[in-house]
């Protein structure tokens, strides 16, 4: 399996297991979506909680040029550190949030 074909694996794994985290009593749907195509993954919720309307992006990773980019970590998880965890170098994680100036400043990819 190359190294796309993997990291597709990983991000589908790990957004699944955040998926998973909602409560069960709650009308707040969390959604995986994956475009293989354009490789482009993100959880979101959706739903009503206390008559207000929920819906939002909580997690939203995309690989590029051979690259896992995450986007958006709406968690306090160290999202990065957990795909290090599953196998893909830090070298091959840009972290898509921060300004490219400050990714220098990480242990991780710039871009």
């Amino acid at each position: 399996m190359d190294n796309l074909e993997k990291y597709r694996k990983y991000i589908k794994q790990l957004l699944t297991v955040y998926s998973q985290h909602e409560k069960s009593e709650s009308q707040v749907e969390a959604q995986t979506i994956f475009d293989t195509e354009h490789d482009h993954y993100q959880l979101v919720y959706v739903g009503w909680e206390n008559k207000r309307r929920v819906y939002g992006c909580v997690l939203h990773l995309d690989l590029k040029k051979g690259k896992v980019w995450i986007q958006h970590n709406g968690t306090e998880a160290n999202i990065g550190d957990e795909l290090v965890a599953l196998g893909i170098p830090k070298q091959d994680i840009v972290l898509g949030f921060h300004s490219p100036y400050k990714r220098q400043f990480t242990d991780f990819a710039v871009g």
